[in-house]
């Protein structure tokens, strides 16, 4: 059986990263993604769609978008999909999907009252988790 799962998104973040550790001590970072889709209709009107996606980043990656995005900040990633799978209290069975986030890339931040630079990225990633 083939499968393959991977996921490149580019989006704005809907909200501050939240960063929290482990037990363990190792890092998780969660956020959501708005990533808009621009099309013409048949009638050549142009339409607009938005999907919000939930994403979670581990380890570095995790403390670097933290330290580095806000709400609103531009942000391209890559990693895949994985399903989540519980049941409420009423006991229907519930998912959603998340984006495991493997590698980032700053893109730049959002244009508001004459900001404009980029953050700068940190000095050194280990390598297994540097950006694209």
């Amino acid at each position: 059986m083939v499968s393959f799962n991977h996921v490149v998104l580019a989006g704005n973040l809907t909200r501050d990263p939240e960063l929290k550790y482990l037990p363990s001590g190792t890092a998780v970072c969660e956020f959501a993604l708005a990533i808009n889709r621009k099309w013409k209709g048949q009638n050549g009107e142009q339409k607009e769609e938005v999907s919000f996606l939930d994403c979670q980043a581990w380890g570095r990656t995790a403390e670097v978008i933290a330290e580095h995005v806000k709400k609103g900040n531009p942000l391209l990633v890559s990693g895949y999909l994985k399903q989540e799978r519980w049941d409420d209290q009423s006991g229907n069975h519930r998912s959603r999907v998340k984006v495991n986030v493997e590698r980032m890339q700053f893109l730049g931040q959002k244009k508001d009252s004459g900001a404009s630079a980029a953050p700068e990225a940190p000095a050194a990633a280990p390598e297994d988790e540097t950006p694209f």
